[in-house]
């Protein structure tokens, strides 16, 4: 079982931005997919950006040129840095870890954002 830790969470205002972490206990951090994905109110879980465990990533469209993912394996952490920041992107911010078949969610972390 592998425990996924977000952080950094808050209330920032709009164009501002915030930094989020997520740590995940195992000890081959470097060969999971790291993803961040989060989810409003009302709204079904969405798919922010991911980085595999060669670097490559990929974002949602919505957070493209604003949003970037890194991830540093000797510290078996990865972050996302979120610049711009609109009020759209109010959500609770999940951080997952999945290789092969297995998937692993962290509880999430409240990022606000206010006008």
């Amino acid at each position: 079982q592998v425990q996924v830790v977000e952080s950094g969470g808050g209330l920032v205002q709009a164009g501002r931005s915030l930094r989020l972490s997520c740590a995940a206990s195992t000890s081959i951090f470097g060969s999971y997919t790291m993803g961040w994905y989060r989810q409003a109110p009302g709204n079904q879980r969405e798919l922010v950006g991911i980085i595999t465990s060669g670097g490559f990533r990929n974002y949602a469209d919505s957070v493209k040129g604003r949003f970037a993912i890194s991830r540093d394996n000797a510290k078996n952490m990865v972050y996302l840095q979120m610049n711009s920041l609109k009020t759209e992107d109010t959500s609770v911010y999940y951080c997952n870890a999945s290789l092969l078949e297995s998937y692993y969610w962290g509880q999430g972390t409240q990022v606000t954002v206010s006008s």
